[in-house]
């Protein structure tokens, strides 16, 4: 039997949003496995499908550059928003998404490019930007789009100067279309994207893996019904239909109008555009995503979970 620690517990419950207690137990019922526990969690109707991503450690800023065919978002952290506010640290993320642009959009061909305003590379010119700032900095994630034909459109939420924010977007529309119309539909769906954050583009590209734990917590879900087997199959076969509609880019009713779906709006858009469209790619980069740190609360809740 795996040990059940508070920082097990903990990391659960950043996940799942469930409380100390249910966590503790869901754990010791799946001996300690993170994933099992967090699927046990929802078939008891106590997790919410989608994890609680718990409050960021990470500031900085997302960086967005484009030019012709193709764009990049990069994620360059910070300490503190205060030095994201600072001129110095937006002209560096600025930089870094430009020299981006040049390589193949993997953080280790970024660091390793050099930095046009320094004459050293990407990775020098951050760690020489800490001496000056006096915070430590790093190049997180950076993600690149390119067609041979068509747009990337790109949307920043929460800008903080030219091509800066919080959250950035790239969309890729392959077609040979009017670019204005591209660039039009194509911005909308990124907002979009930035809106609902879709899994995959297509239903049929949704992970297998992640497709198959929504199948197994509905199987369990549906079998507390009592119903009958061929029953509980219709039903989880209804409600996989459900899922793949409301993680799948074309599939979701578009923001812009919830009577469409976004693949129809795309489809509607052909027709300005004179021309087929296709969606070939998309990226979203939330500043922080995913890094967590410590609750003010939790020394309290460990206590509690400590006496039970």
């Amino acid at each position: 039997m795996a040990e059940i620690t508070a920082a097990l517990v903990k990391e659960l419950r950043e996940k799942s949003g469930a409380g100390m207690m249910d966590c503790k137990k869901a754990l010791t019922e799946n001996d300690g496995d993170i994933e099992a526990a967090i699927d046990w969690l929802r078939a008891k109707g106590i997790a919410k499908a989608d994890k609680k991503s718990g409050r960021t450690a990470a500031e900085g800023l997302i960086g967005i550059a484009s030019a012709g065919h193709k764009a990049v978002v990069v994620e360059v952290n910070s300490e503190t928003d205060f030095v994201a506010r600072n001129d110095a640290f937006q002209d560096l993320v600025r930089g870094v998404a430009s020299v981006a642009l040049t390589t193949d959009g993997s953080v280790d061909a970024i660091s390793a490019a050099t930095y046009p305003a320094s004459g050293k590379s990407v990775a020098d010119t951050i760690k020489d930007a800490i001496a000056t700032i006096g915070e430590n900095m790093s190049l997180r994630r950076a993600a690149l789009l390119e067609v041979d034909h068509g747009v990337v459109a790109t949307y920043v939420h929460n800008a903080a100067g030219d091509g800066l924010g919080k959250l950035g977007v790239l969309v890729a529309l392959k077609s040979v279309g009017d670019k204005e119309v591209l660039t039009s539909i194509g911005k909308q769906v990124a907002m979009h994207i930035a809106a609902t954050n879709p899994l995959a583009i297509r239903s049929e590209e949704v992970d297998a893996a992640v497709a198959e734990r929504e199948r197994n917590v509905f199987i369990e879900q549906s079998r507390a019904s009592g119903k009958p087997d061929a029953i509980i199959e219709k039903m989880v076969e209804g409600r996989m239909r459900k899922f793949f509609e409301e993680v799948a880019l074309l599939s979701q009713a578009f923001v812009m109008n919830p009577d469409i779906t976004v693949g129809q709006a795309v489809k509607d858009a052909e027709k300005l555009a004179g021309a087929s469209i296709e969606v070939t790619g998309m990226a979203r980069l939330l500043l922080g995503e995913g890094i967590e740190k410590e609750e003010s609360d939790f020394a309290a809740e460990v206590a509690a979970v400590a006496k039970s």
